[in-house]
Protein backbone atom coordinates (compact mmCIF):
# COMPACT_ATOMS: atom_id res chain seq x y z
CA UNK A 1 0.00 0.00 0.00
CA UNK A 2 1.06 3.49 -0.50
CA UNK A 3 0.91 6.41 2.27
CA UNK A 4 -2.13 7.57 0.81
CA UNK A 5 -4.02 4.44 0.73
CA UNK A 6 -3.00 3.86 4.24
CA UNK A 7 -4.30 7.37 5.00
CA UNK A 8 -7.25 6.62 3.04
CA UNK A 9 -8.22 3.59 4.63
CA UNK A 10 -8.01 5.61 7.93
CA UNK A 11 -10.40 8.08 6.86
CA UNK A 12 -13.12 5.79 5.55
CA UNK A 13 -13.18 3.26 8.98
CA UNK A 14 -16.56 4.09 10.70
CA UNK A 15 -15.49 2.00 13.54
CA UNK A 16 -13.41 4.59 16.07
CA UNK A 17 -11.33 1.56 17.81
CA UNK A 18 -10.71 0.45 14.59
CA UNK A 19 -9.76 3.62 13.08
CA UNK A 20 -6.78 3.83 15.30
CA UNK A 21 -5.76 -0.03 15.13
CA UNK A 22 -5.47 0.72 11.72
CA UNK A 23 -3.42 4.07 12.16
CA UNK A 24 -1.23 2.57 14.89
CA UNK A 25 -0.32 -0.37 12.79
CA UNK A 26 -0.04 1.91 9.77
CA UNK A 27 2.45 4.20 11.45
CA UNK A 28 4.65 1.57 12.46
CA UNK A 29 4.62 0.42 9.08
CA UNK A 30 5.84 4.10 7.69
CA UNK A 31 8.44 3.69 10.78
CA UNK A 32 9.84 0.61 9.97
CA UNK A 33 10.55 1.58 5.75
CA UNK A 34 13.73 2.72 5.37
CA UNK A 35 14.63 6.45 6.97
CA UNK A 36 16.63 7.64 3.86
CA UNK A 37 15.18 5.90 1.10
CA UNK A 38 11.67 4.52 2.18
CA UNK A 39 10.36 1.79 0.03
CA UNK A 40 6.66 2.60 0.73
CA UNK A 41 5.12 5.56 -2.63
CA UNK A 42 3.60 8.28 -1.19
CA UNK A 43 0.43 7.66 -4.00
CA UNK A 44 -2.27 9.71 -5.17
CA UNK A 45 -5.44 8.10 -3.73
CA UNK A 46 -7.86 10.42 -2.92
CA UNK A 47 -9.27 11.50 0.43
CA UNK A 48 -13.04 11.43 1.21
CA UNK A 49 -14.86 15.11 1.75
CA UNK A 50 -15.64 13.59 5.26
CA UNK A 51 -13.90 10.76 7.38
CA UNK A 52 -16.19 7.74 8.09
CA UNK A 53 -17.98 8.12 11.78
CA UNK A 54 -20.11 5.43 13.63
CA UNK A 55 -23.65 5.85 14.29
CA UNK A 56 -22.57 6.62 18.10
CA UNK A 57 -21.69 9.58 19.00
CA UNK A 58 -24.91 11.35 18.11
CA UNK A 59 -23.08 14.61 16.49
CA UNK A 60 -24.67 17.85 17.33
CA UNK A 61 -24.13 21.55 16.18
CA UNK A 62 -22.51 23.19 18.74
CA UNK A 63 -25.49 25.50 20.22
CA UNK A 64 -26.74 22.06 21.08
CA UNK A 65 -24.52 20.75 23.13
CA UNK A 66 -25.20 20.12 26.67
CA UNK A 67 -23.69 22.59 29.14
CA UNK A 68 -21.98 20.33 31.80
CA UNK A 69 -20.08 21.32 35.06
CA UNK A 70 -17.00 20.04 35.58
CA UNK A 71 -17.46 19.54 39.29
CA UNK A 72 -19.02 16.25 39.75
CA UNK A 73 -18.15 12.85 38.13
CA UNK A 74 -20.79 13.56 35.70
CA UNK A 75 -19.34 16.67 34.23
CA UNK A 76 -16.25 14.74 34.46
CA UNK A 77 -16.77 12.15 32.61
CA UNK A 78 -18.52 14.30 29.76
CA UNK A 79 -15.25 16.56 29.69
CA UNK A 80 -13.29 13.49 28.91
CA UNK A 81 -15.82 12.10 26.36
CA UNK A 82 -15.26 15.81 24.86
CA UNK A 83 -11.52 15.29 24.37
CA UNK A 84 -11.85 11.75 23.16
CA UNK A 85 -13.88 13.26 20.46
CA UNK A 86 -11.09 15.85 19.91
CA UNK A 87 -8.54 13.29 19.55
CA UNK A 88 -10.20 11.18 17.52
CA UNK A 89 -11.25 13.67 14.95
CA UNK A 90 -7.16 15.09 15.43
CA UNK A 91 -6.07 11.09 14.11
CA UNK A 92 -8.30 11.95 10.72
CA UNK A 93 -6.99 15.25 10.68
CA UNK A 94 -3.44 14.36 10.23
CA UNK A 95 -3.89 11.45 7.94
CA UNK A 96 -6.44 14.06 5.92
CA UNK A 97 -3.14 16.82 5.72
CA UNK A 98 -1.10 13.63 4.51
CA UNK A 99 -3.90 12.60 1.46
CA UNK A 100 -5.27 15.84 0.81
CA UNK A 101 -2.21 17.47 -0.37
CA UNK A 102 0.27 14.80 -1.33
CA UNK A 103 0.12 15.89 -5.16
CA UNK A 104 2.44 19.36 -3.58
CA UNK A 105 5.91 18.33 -3.60
CA UNK A 106 6.96 18.49 -0.05
CA UNK A 107 9.86 16.77 1.89
CA UNK A 108 10.39 13.57 3.20
CA UNK A 109 10.22 15.22 7.19
CA UNK A 110 6.36 16.40 6.28
CA UNK A 111 5.08 12.73 5.71
CA UNK A 112 7.37 11.53 8.95
CA UNK A 113 5.84 14.47 11.25
CA UNK A 114 2.49 13.88 9.97
CA UNK A 115 2.32 10.33 10.72
CA UNK A 116 3.82 10.58 14.01
CA UNK A 117 1.49 12.84 14.91
CA UNK A 118 -1.68 10.79 14.31
CA UNK A 119 -0.19 7.75 15.59
CA UNK A 120 0.71 10.06 18.89
CA UNK A 121 -3.22 11.18 18.69
CA UNK A 122 -4.17 7.33 18.52
CA UNK A 123 -2.32 6.35 21.54
CA UNK A 124 -4.08 9.43 23.07
CA UNK A 125 -7.87 8.38 22.02
CA UNK A 126 -6.70 5.02 23.54
CA UNK A 127 -5.45 6.57 26.69
CA UNK A 128 -8.98 8.65 27.11
CA UNK A 129 -11.00 5.46 26.09
CA UNK A 130 -9.93 3.62 28.81
CA UNK A 131 -10.01 6.27 31.31
CA UNK A 132 -13.89 6.77 30.54
CA UNK A 133 -13.87 3.02 30.50
CA UNK A 134 -12.68 2.66 34.52
CA UNK A 135 -15.03 5.18 35.10
CA UNK A 136 -18.21 3.24 34.22
CA UNK A 137 -18.69 4.71 30.45
CA UNK A 138 -17.24 5.35 27.43
CA UNK A 139 -16.77 6.86 23.86
CA UNK A 140 -20.38 7.32 21.89
CA UNK A 141 -22.27 7.32 25.21
CA UNK A 142 -22.67 11.24 25.12
CA UNK A 143 -23.44 13.76 22.23
CA UNK A 144 -20.41 14.74 20.67
CA UNK A 145 -19.02 18.22 19.04
CA UNK A 146 -20.61 18.23 14.91
CA UNK A 147 -18.02 21.22 14.00
CA UNK A 148 -14.70 19.70 14.26
CA UNK A 149 -14.22 19.09 10.87
CA UNK A 150 -15.90 22.56 9.45
CA UNK A 151 -12.28 23.53 9.59
CA UNK A 152 -11.15 20.55 7.36
CA UNK A 153 -13.89 21.14 4.98
CA UNK A 154 -13.01 24.81 4.60
CA UNK A 155 -9.12 24.23 3.70
CA UNK A 156 -9.28 21.13 2.00
CA UNK A 157 -8.09 23.01 -1.20
CA UNK A 158 -5.37 25.37 1.04
CA UNK A 159 -2.65 24.06 1.76
CA UNK A 160 -1.44 27.29 4.05
CA UNK A 161 -4.82 27.54 5.49
CA UNK A 162 -4.62 23.93 6.57
CA UNK A 163 -1.29 24.42 8.71
CA UNK A 164 -2.61 27.86 9.82
CA UNK A 165 -6.14 26.87 11.16
CA UNK A 166 -5.67 23.18 12.46
CA UNK A 167 -2.84 22.98 14.30
CA UNK A 168 -1.81 26.45 15.15
CA UNK A 169 -5.37 27.70 15.98
CA UNK A 170 -7.34 24.69 17.00
CA UNK A 171 -4.58 22.56 18.46
CA UNK A 172 -2.58 25.55 19.75
CA UNK A 173 -5.63 26.15 21.81
CA UNK A 174 -5.08 22.93 23.49
CA UNK A 175 -2.07 24.15 24.90
CA UNK A 176 -3.63 26.74 26.56
CA UNK A 177 -6.61 24.76 28.30
CA UNK A 178 -5.03 21.78 29.23
CA UNK A 179 -3.24 22.85 32.42
CA UNK A 180 -6.40 23.71 33.73
CA UNK A 181 -7.81 20.56 32.67
CA UNK A 182 -4.83 18.96 34.47
CA UNK A 183 -5.65 20.76 37.94
CA UNK A 184 -9.12 19.69 37.77
CA UNK A 185 -8.36 15.89 37.81
CA UNK A 186 -5.24 16.48 40.50
CA UNK A 187 -7.68 18.53 42.75
CA UNK A 188 -9.78 14.89 43.31
CA UNK A 189 -6.48 12.78 42.99
CA UNK A 190 -7.34 11.55 40.01
CA UNK A 191 -3.88 10.00 39.20
CA UNK A 192 -4.47 7.95 36.33
CA UNK A 193 -6.09 10.45 34.33
CA UNK A 194 -3.91 13.30 35.43
CA UNK A 195 -0.99 11.42 33.88
CA UNK A 196 -3.38 11.05 30.65
CA UNK A 197 -3.64 14.38 30.31
CA UNK A 198 -0.10 15.34 30.65
CA UNK A 199 1.46 13.20 27.69
CA UNK A 200 -1.52 14.04 25.59
CA UNK A 201 -0.09 18.05 26.90
CA UNK A 202 3.49 17.08 26.04
CA UNK A 203 2.88 15.33 23.04
CA UNK A 204 0.47 18.34 21.68
CA UNK A 205 3.22 20.53 21.37
CA UNK A 206 5.15 18.54 19.02
CA UNK A 207 2.17 18.48 16.85
CA UNK A 208 1.29 22.68 16.85
CA UNK A 209 5.13 22.85 16.04
CA UNK A 210 4.86 20.22 12.92
CA UNK A 211 2.30 22.89 11.70
CA UNK A 212 4.13 26.02 12.51
CA UNK A 213 7.24 24.54 10.98
CA UNK A 214 5.73 23.99 7.44
CA UNK A 215 3.85 26.78 7.20
CA UNK A 216 6.98 29.07 7.93
CA UNK A 217 8.38 26.54 4.97
CA UNK A 218 5.37 27.01 2.67
CA UNK A 219 5.65 30.74 3.20
CA UNK A 220 9.25 30.98 2.21
CA UNK A 221 8.64 28.65 -0.83
CA UNK A 222 5.96 30.91 -2.05
CA UNK A 223 8.12 34.11 -0.87
CA UNK A 224 4.73 35.41 1.58
CA UNK A 225 5.58 37.00 4.95
CA UNK A 226 4.55 34.42 7.70
CA UNK A 227 2.71 36.80 10.02
CA UNK A 228 0.64 38.28 7.51
CA UNK A 229 -0.27 35.31 6.20
CA UNK A 230 -0.81 33.67 9.18
CA UNK A 231 -3.50 36.61 9.99
CA UNK A 232 -5.19 36.56 6.84
CA UNK A 233 -5.95 32.77 6.81
CA UNK A 234 -7.12 33.28 10.43
CA UNK A 235 -9.27 36.28 9.13
CA UNK A 236 -10.74 34.09 6.31
CA UNK A 237 -11.16 30.86 7.84
CA UNK A 238 -11.57 30.87 11.31
CA UNK A 239 -15.12 31.45 11.97
CA UNK A 240 -14.78 32.30 15.42
CA UNK A 241 -12.12 34.14 17.65
CA UNK A 242 -8.82 34.12 19.39
CA UNK A 243 -9.54 34.98 23.17
CA UNK A 244 -7.17 35.04 25.61
CA UNK A 245 -5.87 33.41 27.83
CA UNK A 246 -2.67 32.23 25.73
CA UNK A 247 -0.21 29.72 27.15
CA UNK A 248 2.48 31.84 25.69
CA UNK A 249 5.25 29.57 26.68
CA UNK A 250 3.92 26.66 24.77
CA UNK A 251 2.85 28.24 22.21
CA UNK A 252 6.83 29.92 22.05
CA UNK A 253 8.14 26.29 22.09
CA UNK A 254 5.97 25.12 19.75
CA UNK A 255 7.22 28.05 17.10
CA UNK A 256 4.44 30.64 17.34
CA UNK A 257 5.65 33.82 18.25
CA UNK A 258 3.17 35.89 20.20
CA UNK A 259 2.84 38.82 17.78
CA UNK A 260 0.73 36.24 15.70
CA UNK A 261 -2.05 35.82 17.89
CA UNK A 262 -1.97 38.75 20.35
CA UNK A 263 -2.62 41.27 17.43
CA UNK A 264 -5.47 39.39 16.49
CA UNK A 265 -7.24 38.40 19.72
CA UNK A 266 -10.74 39.77 20.62
CA UNK A 267 -10.32 40.62 24.80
Amino acid sequence: MTLTQMAVDVLTTSDPHLKILKSEEYSKIWFSSDKFNKNIDIGDTIPPIKPSRPQNPILLPPRDMPKRKYGNEKGRIALLHAIAHIELNAVDLHWDIIARFAHIKMPMGYFDDWVKAAQEESKHFRLLSERLIAKGSYYGELPAHAGMWSSAEETSEDFLGRLAIVPMVLEARGLDVTPGMIKLFKDINDKETVKTLEIIYSEEVGHVAFGSKWFHFLCGRYDKDPKETFHELVKKYFKSSLKPPFNDEKRAEAGIPLDFYWPIAVS
